[in-house]
């Protein structure tokens, strides 16, 4: 099996010129487990190619990406840890390639992630060393039924971007990375993470406050609170920046009114992610990224760190490792991928894999984006409402 081939359906985006050289290039590349590239992956690279090969030039090309209206491009957002459910993935099974994902990512990951997905139980699937590889597979599942269904949605992306893990799922998307090396990759970082969750108890608190609220002071106040109690180097801080007047903490919600937080909701995971207490996920996930190929994307893909694009190769290897002891900068991402003129028109934005929480958080952010949205889900009732 080639390496996963979204990059051959790159026909424009933020790399321009040799977007199509780049898809030509990793097709000989190997993926580890073995196996075939799904058909329609490879049809999509050869008509890629072939259309290079055809004589068309690259400066008719670039002239046709400049006049492509904003309207006419896509943007992928990948969901991450927490959008799993059980019976998640059932409705992308007729799709082609699908099924060949899930045997290659049983050879992977040496279980057999689709019966978990499917059947659970609930509280396996929900572990964080399961859950990671579960939505990774299932996001780039859903990209297969949107090609199917709307090849063109897919020709026509411009930029990706993923909420934690889906980070690694909008790489591959992009052509960055392969899908079983990501996807090992993913597995590791899953297993680190999950050790250093148990390693200290700890967890996430969703906090919905009003403008007055200052969500830095509540962690200190937190921390002091429980030095008062005998706990040594305590950790609350700020984890993920959502969108404006919500944020990620802990310790919070029995003083919710004294910082002005309308609303509190303890978070299904087991530890408190991109903090220091992940720490000791850091070096596994970088020792598996150094061993894997990590090549420029072909379409803008944005850093959870920074909100800021990819620029190359070293830039994500690094960026991934520091993201598991980071915030999640998503508000921040979110406006730097609808960043544009007044006047405008803003893309369609497609949220690929379980669940339809960046969809809500891109309405806080960005209400107009928000209005060219739409969702590619993963469950039987959708498909038996489409049939």
């Amino acid at each position: 099996m080639g390496g996963w081939a979204a990059a051959t359906w790159r026909l424009a985006g933020c790399s321009g010129r040799g977007v199509l050289r780049g898809a030509a290039r990793r097709r000989g590349s190997s993926l580890r487990g073995g196996g075939e590239r799904a058909a329609s992956l490879s049809e999509l690279l050869q008509s890629s190619v072939g259309d290079e090969e055809s004589g068309e030039g690259e400066a008719a090309a670039g002239e046709r990406r400049e006049r492509r209206s904003p309207r006419e491009g896509a943007v992928l957002l990948f969901p991450g840890q927490g959008s799993q459910f059980v019976g998640m993935g059932r409705g992308l099974l007729r799709y082609p390639g699908v099924r060949d994902m899930y045997r290659l990512a049983e050879k992977v990951l040496g279980y057999d992630l689709l019966s978990l997905c499917l059947e659970g139980p609930r509280a396996e699937l929900d572990r964080t060393r399961h859950c990671q590889p579960a939505v990774f597979v299932a996001s780039l599942a859903a990209v297969e039924k949107l090609n199917h269904l709307q090849p063109k949605v897919v020709e026509s992306c411009v930029a990706a971007a993923g909420y934690s893990v889906g980070e690694f799922a909008a790489l591959v998307f992009a052509g960055a990375m392969d899908f079983a090396e990501a996807l090992y990759a993913v597995k590791v970082r899953a297993e680190a993470m999950q050790v250093a969750a148990e390693a200290v108890p700890s967890g996430m608190l969703s906090v919905i406050g009003g403008r007055e609220a200052n969500y830095r002071y509540a962690c200190l106040e937190a921390r002091r609170h429980c030095e008062s109690l005998g706990i040594d180097n305590p950790v609350c801080v700020v984890s993920n920046y959502l969108f404006p007047d919500s944020r990620a903490l802990e310790f919070l919600q029995k003083n919710a009114p004294k910082f002005s937080f309308t609303r509190t909701k303890m978070l299904p995971v087991s530890g408190a992610f991109h903090t220091r207490l992940m720490e000791p996920a850091v070096e596994p996930l970088a020792e598996v990224l150094k061993s894997i190929e990590i090549q420029k994307p072909l379409i803008c893909v944005y850093s959870n760190v920074d909100g800021k694009k990819y620029m190359h190769s070293k830039h994500i290897q690094k960026l991934l490792v520091k993201q598991v002891v980071s915030p999640v900068m998503w508000e921040q991402t979110m406006h730097s991928v609808y960043q544009r003129k007044q006047g405008m028109e803003f893309p369609y934005t497609y949220e690929v894999g379980p669940g339809k929480q960046l969809g809500a958080v891109l309405r806080k952010c960005n209400l107009k984006a928000w209005r060219q949205y739409s969702h590619v889900d993963v469950t039987e009732e959708e498909e038996a409402a489409e049939t």
